[in-house]
């Protein structure tokens, strides 16, 4: 389905192909880091590597867990892979990097954990119960044999980052994780061998299984997130067609440079940015501007990097080496703009940097002082142990990923996919929404012209038969029409569709391919009927725009769409700031100053053009019918295309920030009341286990509150 006419976007594709920034250095090398997951990890490999000699800039994703390093053109990584090696971090070249253990490794140690603890709490409920000396060391024993093992096993990724962080010389949130975890088991173990009274496996198991579970809730938050420059990096072709005294040879993309001919073949995809030497070619420019019209480029015209010519073979002449093409630079830009909002701090990452020192240093300061006070080294161990595990970060380790896995559950129900860990708490702090407008807040349609009975039964069945989302439109826009039943139904790739009705030929599909006018024309007998094509407002859009105002968010619109056109669906939408004829790089430019003056910017967009915005912006938000790099840029999926659920995402986004805040209150209220307890010598790891654990099911429980959706009447 084609012959609509040229969109407004493709003046802007080729303007984006001669502005896209070439200021900055691309990144020569890559590295993945499997073992990074937080701000402090990300802050020091960026230390460790830019004081190599021989890097010259490095910035960390975190989000794909890869460091982006600037250096000489085939310089040997190994001397950088070794310094973070010695900085307690595990680094492997992009291509040669192992599987990372993920959520369903976690989920197996929290089953195991989850198993022995319940096993481990039996034997304790029958000591407790008043079994006799052998009896109970009976129990000790087996208790020792099913939490030794079950507590070295699972705490594993516990144990490990926190030897990686003190060879490094520094400690992480999983220090005094793993300190408790071997104290309560090194004490249970010697109390078992001396016939004590007391054993503390339990306590240990609990520790391991809830932190544990705290972890695998963050884990999965990460597990929808991919990268929108990987996506756009996929649209090239590896190997391209290169004319050599006439005959077509096949070479990699990488060794194309201005000038080289090109063969294009009908379907493949333009490898760099080129001028057309034959006299036309249909070209799908979907992938740069969102619009899903094809467009007919003439000879000496521009073909962008990315387009999907529709008609061919034909020739074409690169202006720009592989390195040059708009496409690369789209990636770079994209790159470069999800590793600005990777630095975003959780609230939990940013309670971590001073809660270490502090739960060690009480630890010590209790254990040496009654240490000091009675002389009884197993007593003040006691007490030092007690208070690792009442202070241990539970609350504060499912604070965050608690509250986000309950709304981000809420809000996949209600049909939005929330695909980053920090998602919900940047968009708690929007102000400002913008849209794109075709495709977000707008689709095209064809008017139903005015027509027979037969006609229209004959236009519904041709529609309907297409696959074009055009021809999809226009089918549902007939709903009482009956379709005629029609024979010999053919699609033409890049023309139209042609069936037989009572032995004669219809179509619908290019005007110029039909035979008279542009645009769209159907054809039935010897009549021809132009179909005039309107822009339609999507039935959530202005409802979802009001809903946004009455909360007081700031909202406006851009448009690659023409001046006239975007200011006539503003006023539609009552929308008054609205910005027309915009590339995909004056997009990303508008959100750039927008966040400069002080906005946090909500990017909500479906296609391509849009990509580098969505990464840019504070926080960004796709349809379920946008192109697959749009949704991959994106924090949030709309999936069902319901525009209501952007004030609705923003509203449980708050409410899951409210929660967090709580959660934190809660911890601290908890550690204000619990630590002068363990510091006194009144709590024995027992107490402090079940203490800890029952702040963190507070905090659980909590989580489940949350907002409900607004219903527009």
């Amino acid at each position: 389905m084609t012959g609509l006419s040229p969109c407004p976007g493709c003046a802007a594709g080729v303007a984006a192909a001669e502005r896209v920034g070439h200021a900055t250095t691309s990144p020569t090398h890559a590295l993945v880091l499997p073992t990074i997951h937080c701000m402090g990890c990300v802050s020091t490999v960026e230390k460790v590597l830019n004081e190599q000699p021989d890097i010259a800039h490095a910035r960390v994703n975190l989000s794909r867990r890869q460091v982006a390093i600037t250096a000489e053109h085939g310089q040997d990584p190994t001397p950088w892979i070794q310094a973070l090696s010695a900085a307690g971090f595990e680094a492997h070249e992009a291509r040669d990097a192992p599987a990372q253990t993920g959520p369903n490794g976690l989920l197996l140690r929290i089953g195991i954990a989850g198993f022995a603890m319940m096993n481990v709490m039996l034997l304790s409920v029958a000591v407790w119960s008043g079994a006799s000396e052998s009896t109970r060391d009976l129990f000790h024993w087996v208790s020792a044999l099913i939490a030794l093992p079950a507590a070295i096993f699972c705490a594993e990724p516990f144990f490990a980052s926190a030897w990686s962080a003190l060879r490094s010389g520094r400690a992480n949130m999983d220090v005094p994780i793993s300190v408790a975890i071997i104290l309560a088991c090194g004490m249970s173990l010697h109390e078992t061998m001396v016939g004590g009274e007391e054993a503390y496996f339990d306590a240990a198991l609990s520790l391991t299984f809830f932190l544990l579970s705290g972890r695998y809730l963050e884990q999965r938050m990460r597990q929808t997130a991919r990268s929108a420059a990987a996506d756009l990096a996929a649209l090239e072709p590896r190997r391209v067609m290169v004319l050599q005294d006439r005959a077509p040879v096949s070479r990699p993309i990488d060794d194309i440079v201005r000038d080289d001919c090109l063969w294009l073949a009908s379907g493949s995809r333009v490898p760099v940015d080129a001028v057309l030497n034959d006299v036309s070619v249909e070209v799908d420019r979907s992938a740069l501007t969102g619009e899903s019209d094809p467009i007919v480029v003439h000879s000496g015209g521009a073909l962008i990097a990315g387009d999907v010519t529709l008609s061919g073979p034909v020739e074409a002449t690169a202006t720009v080496a592989a390195a040059g093409s708009t496409l690369r630079r789209m990636v770079e830009l994209a790159e470069k703009a999800e590793a600005s909002k990777s630095v975003y701090t959780s609230l939990a990452d940013r309670a971590s940097q001073f809660y270490t020192p502090v739960v060690h240093g009480l630890a010590l300061i209790a254990g040496l002082g009654w240490y000091f006070v009675d002389g009884n080294a197993h007593h003040a161990l006691m007490v030092a142990v007690s208070t690792l595990i009442i202070t241990c970060p539970c609350a504060l380790g499912l604070a965050v990923p608690a509250v986000a896995t309950v709304s981000t559950g809420r809000l996949f129900r209600a049909g939005a996919l929330v695909k980053s860990e920090t998602a919900l708490e940047r968009m708690a702090q929007v102000d400002t929404v913008v849209f794109d407008k075709t495709g977000t807040l707008s689709t095209a349609a064809l008017r139903v012209p005015d027509l027979t009975t037969d006609e229209l039964r004959v236009l519904k069945a041709l529609a309907q038969a297409s696959q074009h989302p055009l021809s999809r439109g226009l089918a549902a826009s007939m709903d009482g029409v009956d379709a005629a039943s029609l024979q010999d139904i053919q699609e033409i790739t890049g023309r139209g569709i042609e069936a037989t009705f009572k032995d004669e030929v219809v179509r619908l599909g290019a005007a110029d391919w039909i035979g008279q006018g542009h645009g769209t024309s159907f054809q039935m007998g010897g009549r021809i009927t132009a179909l005039e094509r309107q822009e339609v407002a999507l039935p959530s859009a202005a409802d979802a725009i009001a809903d946004l105002e009455s909360e007081g968010y700031r909202v406006e619109i851009l448009s690659g769409d023409t001046p006239a056109r975007a200011a006539a669906f503003a006023r539609q939408m009552g929308v008054e700031s609205v910005h027309a004829a915009m590339t995909p790089e004056a997009k990303l430019d508008h959100i750039k100053s927008l966040q400069a003056s002080g906005a946090k910017v909500v990017m909500i967009g479906d296609g391509l053009n849009d990509t580098l915005a969505l990464s840019e912006a504070w926080a960004s938000m796709a349809p379920g019918s946008a192109l697959e790099a749009s949704q991959n840029a994106a924090d949030l999926v709309l999936l069902g295309g319901d525009l209501s659920m952007v004030p609705h995402a923003l509203r449980q986004a708050k409410s899951a920030r409210r929660r967090i805040l709580e959660n934190f209150g809660a911890a601290a209220t908890y550690n204000m009341i619990s630590i002068p307890i363990a510091v006194a010598g009144l709590a024995t790891p027992f107490l402090a286990a079940l203490a800890m654990s029952t702040s963190s099911i507070v905090v659980t429980l909590n989580a489940l509150r949350g907002p409900k959706r607004k219903v527009n009447s």
